[in-house]
């Protein structure tokens, strides 16, 4: 078995291939090609904390694989998500490769919020907030930063320091980053909000938004409101990764979805498409500039699948990692 650590996946993971992968895989699952059973989460009492088991079949990539992914939302020392990924032989069901899924999991998140922006924000958005201070909210500059109307990226927290901590090493990196103090004024002045927290309150609110924004959130929660209020919710065109997965209940599915059909806000129509739809062009995206947009991404198993051929593909033609019989 091929073993690949978090340094190397993170040197054989090419990010705009990534962005094209998780659009294939996208568009495999909305269109029935792929196998992804829900995934299934073992609760962590006291910690409000689980360990979540993810398998998926994506044939247009040749991947079986399955995630391990820990959350332990209250980490400070070591990342709140973890994971390894298992990748078998889609012919003969034999384990070809276990790597590390930490990197994997921040790095198809944000293409996957990339990817929606490219389809969903409207022509011209420049400015691209990001809420948060940790893994995913560093993967979601680096990945928006890379299309090619976004010029600036504002990072906003409830902790100040380490936002302007955050937009110090981002700038270092060569990304034209700032932070702001206020997560008001951040969302205010954005034409696209990333939303990658664990917040116990919404940290995106309707009355904040301008007119014609597009919100990524990826935040994920089991209990309270979520990130983002359930005005945003009700009044945006809401697209997701899948269906089934919006709808079912956390941890499977996103509780503002969830929160927001509990309030009878909004019904199960609400959702206008999945993101697999919209790239394949079987539905419209945004009508006009004025439109708020949403995606709400539960995080899917095909996009860890997509993420991780490419992973096992680059090492096996750079002959990286380690050979282990186990």
């Amino acid at each position: 078995m091929l073993i690949l650590s978090r340094s190397d996946v993170a040197s054989l993971l090419d990010l705009d291939q990534l962005v094209d992968a998780v659009a294939a895989a996208m568009d495999d699952l909305s269109h029935g090609r792929a196998s992804m059973p829900p995934r299934i989460a073992a609760a962590v009492d006291g910690r409000d904390a689980l360990l979540a088991a993810m398998p998926a079949f994506l044939p247009s990539s040749g991947a079986l694989t399955t995630k391990l992914v820990s959350l332990f939302p209250h980490n400070t020392d070591v990342e709140t998500h973890q994971a390894v990924i298992c990748c078998f032989d889609p012919d003969t069901g034999t384990p070809l490769a276990l790597m590390d899924g930490t990197h994997i999991t921040a790095a198809r998140t944000a293409a996957g919020s990339a990817l929606a922006t490219r389809l969903l924000a409207r022509a011209g958005s420049r400015v691209v907030t990001v809420i948060g201070t940790g893994v995913q909210a560093r993967s979601h500059a680096e990945a928006l930063i890379r299309l090619p109307d976004i010029e600036l990226v504002q990072i906003a927290g409830r902790n100040p320091a380490r936002a302007q901590a955050l937009a110090e090493d981002l700038r270092a990196a060569g990304i034209d980053a700032t932070s702001i103090a206020s997560v008001e004024e951040a969302v205010r002045s954005a034409d696209v909000v990333c939303a990658a927290t664990h917040a116990a309150e919404p940290v995106v609110r309707r009355e904040w938004l301008s007119e014609g924004t597009h919100v990524n959130s990826v935040g994920f929660n089991t209990k309270g409101p979520g990130e983002v209020d359930t005005a945003t919710v009700r009044d945006a065109l809401l697209v997701v990764e899948a269906r089934a997965t919006a709808l079912a209940p956390p941890p499977a599915g996103p509780i503002e979805v969830h929160n927001a059909i509990a309030a009878g806000d909004i019904t199960a129509d609400h959702i206008h498409a999945e993101i697999g739809e919209l790239v394949a062009g079987d539905r419209p995206g945004r009508s006009d500039d004025t439109q708020l947009t949403l995606y709400k991404s539960a995080g899917v198993a095909v996009q860890d699948a997509a993420a991780a051929a490419l992973v096992l593909a680059a090492a096996r033609a750079q002959g990286a990692g380690v050979e282990l019989d186990i």
